[in-house]
């Protein structure tokens, strides 16, 4: 990720200013940021909402895996666009910004959230996955492909690491996945993906 702009916005000038032009922008702590991933993140993200579509139509799942939208925690100034978003279609009548501006208030609507670690890997490890957290969103991906985040997170060596939080009693319960390993979704527990699979959409 890359600054965007200097000066400080509020989420509702952030919403108004940023619409839908082909890029990608987030605001953390009311600075607005422009998302620019590689051909390799994307790729992995492509991955990754192939398999998950697939599980979706499989089961009869009322999910969906909108393109874009926005996450809004109740950190002052701050609005996410995740990689993967998603949504219980069921829940988003009672979401009030949904319609307008395509924006999630609630966590009980999201039931899982992905993140394609690139060179920004403190806000997937830290800030979002706090505001995630905070916001009670079940489950949330944490996708390093590369090995990029710190070592408390992918070890020594750095490896490549999908970190899987879980929602428990107020907190995220992190688990911990790398290659040869299958890996484990409480949204998606019939979901047969090996890590490697990943890795490789994303190598």
């Amino acid at each position: 990720m890359v600054q965007a702009q200097t000066q400080p916005l509020t989420f509702e000038e952030f919403l108004a200013a940023y619409p839908e032009n082909g890029g990608v922008y987030e605001l953390i702590n009311a600075e607005v940021i422009a998302v620019e991933p590689t051909g390799k993140h994307e790729e992995a993200i492509a991955f990754l909402v192939a398999e998950f579509n697939f599980e979706v139509r499989r089961l009869g799942l009322p999910y969906v895996l909108p393109r874009t939208c926005t996450l809004k925690p109740a950190t002052p100034n701050t609005g996410y666009k995740p990689d993967i978003t998603v949504l219980n279609k069921t829940a988003l009548a009672a979401e009030p910004r949904w319609k307008a501006a395509s924006t999630i208030l609630q966590g009980s609507s999201v039931p899982l959230v992905v993140e394609v670690v690139s060179t920004n890997w403190r806000d997937d490890y830290d800030h979002k996955r706090a505001d995630y957290e905070a916001m009670g969103i079940p489950e949330y991906w944490i996708v390093d492909y590369l090995g990029l985040g710190g070592r408390r997170y992918v070890g020594v060596p750095k490896q490549p690491t999908v970190t899987v939080c879980n929602w428990v009693e107020g907190e995220y319960q992190m688990q911990r996945f790398r290659r040869g390993d299958r890996l484990v979704s409480n949204t998606f527990p019939e979901l047969q993906l090996e890590v490697s699979q990943i890795f490789a959409a994303g190598a």
